[in-house]
């Protein structure tokens, strides 16, 4: 994760490969209960950081954004429940109901999760950084409000992309806490 960007524009279809790598993200019946905000324009992008700067959580009356808001790109990935109960209650799967119940976990919430999965390694792939972060709970409804998202789709958190400015990136918590080895999280055949 890249907690730091220039404000150097991406090249052109970086953007567009981005999305297309999203678009191949798996969903339960696929159902394909997600959409994708894009953000790509300078007044769009003032918007979205408008948005986050009013974060109850920032500290001091400086954004924790300003070295992340240079990215030329962010993204929003959003899910939608109702795709999944909808798509499941139909004849081929069974179910005549929208029970919410039958769901062990939220796949929509899942899918969309590999929905910004997919597009972080493609900008890995495009030699790029990225960050996806949250946007907290307090701030939905301007987010909502300001880019006209209808009730039925959730942020799950936002991708910024852009070039990485190392100088400026302060890290993260992989620098204070250290990856688990594969022995600590493998458990072949039994826990």
């Amino acid at each position: 994760m890249v907690r730091a960007f220039t404000s150097e524009p991406l090249d052109p279809g970086v953007t567009q490969r981005v999305l297309m790598a999203a678009n191949r993200a798996p969903s339960a019946g696929f159902s394909q209960g997600y959409a994708l905000l894009v953000l790509d324009e300078p007044g769009q992008l003032r918007s979205f950081w408008h948005v986050m700067a009013a974060d109850p959580d920032g500290s001091d009356g400086k954004s924790a954004y300003d070295a992340v808001s240079k990215a030329p790109l962010v993204v929003v990935p959003l899910s939608c429940k109702d795709s999944y109960l909808a798509r499941y209650a139909r004849p081929d799967k069974g179910w005549t109901d929208r029970d919410e119940a039958r769901w062990p976990v939220p796949y929509w919430d899942i899918d969309t999760g590999f929905l910004a999965l997919l597009m972080l390694l493609a900008a890995v792939d495009e030699g790029l950084g990225a960050l996806f972060f949250g946007i907290p709970p307090a701030l939905i409804p301007s987010f909502r409000e300001r880019f006209g998202v209808p009730g039925s789709y959730v942020p799950i958190g936002a991708v910024a992309i852009g070039r990485p400015d190392p100088a400026k990136d302060t890290g993260g918590s992989s620098r204070v806490i250290r990856r688990k080895a594969l022995e600590e999280l493998v458990h072949r055949g039994r826990w």
